[in-house]
């Protein structure tokens, strides 16, 4: 295909002040890559803000144990690779990719919502026309990321995550660092819910949003529709 994709993941294992274990969320790392490597999108880099083994926050593989889906991933030797060795953004090079993709979890609140590092390759690649996904709270990752005019990826733009309410059914509002909603809709972002739990993906022209776990599929279809663009 001769386009290549940058997975995002955290490197935070731990929703610190619950001291409940988190990480990158299974599904939506292995749902939207099963669509890609199906896609025959298979030239795919991992990078994490720490490099190394990336944290699958182990509730969602609980959660997914019957997934089969989750289970493909599990036991794929290359995927299982990526994400034992990710690389470092300093390992990479923003020109290599035509996309960037950011799964979620709680991880990327406390790691990718503040990293300067990442937030530039991501956009830098959108700059020069790459596409940008990201789904349940791998949005956090957009929350950095400005773009060459100075302004948020999200400035005007159509986009949705893991909501507010979906954050108070989980009772996990009280531990987060922000509210990823208010905060895209304080950077200028239109934010577009569906109710809770349900899927809900919005393309924006090359930014793509996901809400929650349920979106995952769709919005690595979307994504493949725009890479064979």
């Amino acid at each position: 295909m001769g386009k290549k994709v940058l997975i995002v993941l955290t490197s935070a294992d731990k929703i610190v002040p619950a001291d409940k274990p988190t990480g990158w969320y299974l599904p939506e790392l292995a749902h939207p890559y099963k669509v890609l490597v199906g896609a025959g999108f298979k030239d795919i880099d991992i990078i994490s803000p720490k490099g190394g083994v990336a944290p699958l926050d182990p509730g969602s593989a609980e959660a997914f144990k019957e997934d089969s889906v989750c289970n493909w991933f599990l036991a794929d030797a290359t995927a299982k690779g990526l994400v034992a060795n990710t690389k470092t953004p300093a390992q990479v090079k923003s020109s290599d990719y035509s996309a960037v993709l950011y799964p979620g979890g709680h991880g990327p609140m406390y790691d990718l919502a503040t990293d300067a590092a990442v937030a530039k390759i991501t956009a830098e690649v959108y700059d020069k026309g790459g596409i940008v996904a990201a789904v349940c709270h791998g949005p956090a990752g957009l929350v950095p990321v400005k773009l060459s005019n100075g302004e948020s990826i999200v400035k005007g733009k159509n986009v949705t995550s893991f909501t507010n309410a979906e954050e108070d059914a989980v009772q996990l509002s009280q531990y987060m660092p922000f509210m990823l909603e208010t905060k895209l809709k304080e950077l200028g972002a239109n934010f577009q819910p569906a109710g809770l739990f349900e899927e809900k993906v919005v393309v924006d022209g090359r930014l793509i949003t996901g809400q929650n776990p349920a979106s995952s599929t769709t919005l690595g279809q979307k994504l493949v529709a725009q890479l064979k663009n």
